[in-house]
């Protein structure tokens, strides 16, 4: 029997599954498939909301750590930032990948009220999470300097980006642990516990970030510091506030050749369209690296701004994948189509909010980050025009949740490297003939085609359901 077969009433198969004795744990204390019952609208709202201020108050922090960085006035510290990023993006679009393939076959089995299965696979898949996570980061470590120079990195630069990602990469299993401790809390419906988590990190980081870096005169070396302690407690909490679930044990090496096989069917092609936007990321960088310095830091300056004014939107993506995948697992098909409906509504008014906000403050942020020369005419651009893109972009990220968590998750990795290939690449490169202004538009256009075909798609999909 599936987990799709299931009706919300059917008893859990768990009991009678020889591979599954009962376990000695009060099953009361774990939460019911919350999201099979109620508003869409609300749990969309909630659990993007809760995600939402999570993850702007990680990426808050990060925004304050360029700011303080901007304020040493020295544009080689600002673009080392900006260079590291674009590395530190492919880390964690791997990590994310992971994380939608857990949070999709997990939400599912709690969908359909395998509790049992669901705490086997999600422990023993913690486990592969880890090592992958664990060779990525040592690798980026000893590669750094060469990756940083073909993304055209040099001089003070590099050595600045280099240090950093020796400090940073190899921890980078602290972040795949704890992204993953959220995804299980918003698989089982506690969004409060999942937002817990992030802000414990961005508290911890919001303490340091000014003591390492001015009062200690760490710069970078001071940022990355922060960075692991905050990792450190993300993963201790997140521990904490799985215990009430029951959703972690001690891995059982039976269970982990088919929780990979499982949960990789969907991760497998998550990470390979995650991978798609970080990779399109490098040519941007690489075509903005020919500009100069100042050309970089007007880059970084945008991206450490995106995700924290479109915060609601990222979390859409990991909020209403549990919605889904539940509801899939109960049988609840029409509840399914609800919740595509009212992500995209809601990205629709978070992105027009945007859009008037950063519009109407555009030059009290030119102050704000010191930009200099050409990084005042980058950021004015985005801030004035170009935000209105992410309106397509939100429409990618949706399209995607939707396809990793209906079972066509190659859909999304098409879509996505369609978009970081031939909706990136050629438009770059006809927009660097015109200068850095140029590029961003070009990257603009192509997510509008990609972006408009991915929601259509997605249409296509859930009609066929």
């Amino acid at each position: 029997m599936s987990p799709t077969s299931l009706s919300p009433g059917t008893p859990s198969p768990d009991a009678t599954d020889p591979q599954e004795p009962a376990p000695k744990v009060n099953l009361s204390a774990t939460r019911p498939a919350r999201f099979v019952h109620g508003s869409i609208m609300r749990h969309v709202v909630v659990m993007a909301g809760t995600g939402a201020i999570g993850l702007m108050a990680v990426f808050a922090v990060d925004l304050l750590n360029f700011w303080y960085i901007s304020h040493l006035h020295d544009p080689a510290l600002t673009a080392a930032m900006g260079f590291a990023a674009a590395l530190g993006y492919v880390q964690v679009a791997v990590s994310i990948g992971m994380t939608i393939g857990l949070g999709a076959i997990i939400g599912r089995l709690v969908g359909a009220r395998r509790t049992i299965r669901a705490r086997r696979f999600a422990s023993a898949f913690m486990v592969v999470m880890v090592a992958v996570a664990a060779v990525l980061g040592c690798l980026t470590a000893v590669l750094a300097t060469r990756l940083l120079t073909l993304l055209g990195a040099s001089g003070e630069a590099l050595a600045q980006a280099a240090g950093f990602l020796h400090i940073v990469s190899p921890a980078l299993p602290l972040v795949c642990f704890g992204m993953a401790q959220s995804a299980l809390l918003r698989s089982v419906g506690d969004a409060r516990r999942s937002m817990q988590v992030t802000l414990v990190g961005a508290v911890i980081s919001a303490i340091l970030d000014p003591i390492l870096i001015f009062g200690l005169h760490l710069g970078l070396t001071g940022a990355a510091i922060s960075t692991l302690v905050s990792r450190s407690a993300v993963v201790l909490f997140g521990f904490v506030s799985l215990r009430g679930h029951h959703m972690l044990e001690r891995p059982r090496l039976w269970a982990l050749a088919p929780a990979t096989r499982q949960i990789g069917a969907v991760a497998l092609p998550a990470i390979a369209t995650n991978l798609a936007t970080p990779v399109g990321g490098l040519f941007t960088t690489h075509f903005m690296a020919r500009f100069g310095l100042e050309a970089i830091s007007g880059q970084a300056t945008i991206d450490r701004i995106v995700p924290v004014a479109f915060a609601f939107v990222f979390a859409l993506t990991g909020s209403v994948g549990p919605i889904m995948s539940q509801n899939l697992g109960a049988g609840r098909k029409d509840r399914v189509r609800e919740a595509l409906y009212a992500s995209l509504k809601l990205t629709g008014l978070c992105v027009l909010a945007t859009w008037v906000f950063l519009a109407a403050f555009h030059v009290p942020i030119l102050h704000l980050f010191a930009a200099k020369g050409v990084a005042i005419r980058i950021v004015t651009l985005f801030c004035c025009w170009l935000v209105a893109s992410y309106f397509f972009v939100g429409l990618l990220f949706v399209s995607n949740t939707a396809f990793n968590n209906l079972g066509h998750p190659l859909y999304s990795t098409g879509f996505n490297w369609g978009r970081a290939t031939l909706g990136t690449i050629p438009f770059v490169w006809i927009g660097s003939h015109y200068g850095p202004i140029g590029i961003l538009v070009g990257q603009s256009l192509g997510v509008v085609i990609f972006g408009t075909c991915a929601a259509l798609t997605a249409f296509r999909v859930i009609r066929r359901i």
